[in-house]
């Protein structure tokens, strides 16, 4: 997975490097600037910076988050978590067919992780998806750490949000870690998605049941930005995500997705 704002500027041959390797392995582009779920229209230089990029590396798909990064002409610099209201909805909307306008091709969309509940919002987390992505005909990028990290600092039930989300519209799913930072008080902490640390055991849960209830091929991401491990440890914990979406692909087939929750 390739930042793709990181190559908008880039030389040549490093673009032809990613197209190369893109004919290697499979590339995905990811994108962090365009702030799509907003009520601010979306920056079509951007979205032609992306379209370019797309042409050349020609990756198995793009994505963005649901977030928003900007407004009022300030960059805030931070994938933040917009208001969940019906203003957002069609923003998000709007800005995701336009850039299914320009790029060519719609994003899958990512579920992004908050330390505050977005105030003025009238959906919860998993309404608000739904409509979006019924409104726009994207697919979701589901980041797994990302929910799990909500209803961690949230306090509602992980397995109930999965259940709640259209599970034919789940295409991807990233896999990170992160780590607890305390508040003002010893009982006010927060996990923190930081994709510096290892994999936490209950998002491998969390994958086994997504592997249980989804039908379409995933592709799993495993998220990390920095305080890389040795490479042994990494691909321990490549193999053990495998292991996670095989076991949920096997209770499927041995259940019947009736019986799946």
């Amino acid at each position: 997975e390739i930042v793709a704002d990181d190559y908008f500027a880039a030389p040549r041959r490093k673009v032809q490097a990613l197209r190369t390797l893109a004919r290697q392995v499979p590339v995905v582009l990811h994108g962090v600037t365009l702030g799509l779920a907003s009520a601010v229209p979306v920056d079509h230089k951007r979205l032609e910076n992306i379209a370019r990029l797309l042409d050349a590396v020609q990756p198995e798909f793009w994505s963005e988050h649901l977030s928003f990064v900007r407004g009022g002409g300030i960059e805030i610099g931070h994938l933040a978590a917009p208001p969940r209201t019906s203003s957002t909805v069609a923003g998000a909307t709007a800005n995701l067919t336009t850039a299914k306008a320009l790029v060519g091709a719609r994003p899958l969309v990512e579920n992004v992780a908050t330390l505050i509940d977005p105030p003025g919002s009238h959906y919860d987390e998993p309404t608000w998806i739904d409509a979006i992505l019924s409104a726009s005909g994207c697919d979701l990028l589901l980041d797994l750490h990302n929910l799990y990290a909500n209803a961690i600092n949230f306090g509602f039930d992980p397995l109930a949000y999965l259940a709640r989300l259209p599970r034919e519209r789940i295409a991807a799913v990233h896999l990170a870690g992160g780590r607890w930072i305390r508040g003002q008080s010893a009982d006010d902490c927060r996990l923190l998605y930081d994709h510096l640390h290892d994999v936490p055991e209950p998002v491998y849960k969390l994958l086994t049941v997504v592997g249980e209830c989804v039908m379409r091929p995933l592709m799993v991401i495993l998220e990390r930005h920095g305080q890389y491990p040795p490479i042994e440890q990494l691909l321990e914990q490549l193999s053990h995500a495998r292991s996670a979406l095989q076991l949920g692909r096997e209770h499927r087939a041995q259940y019947g997705q009736e019986q799946v929750t």
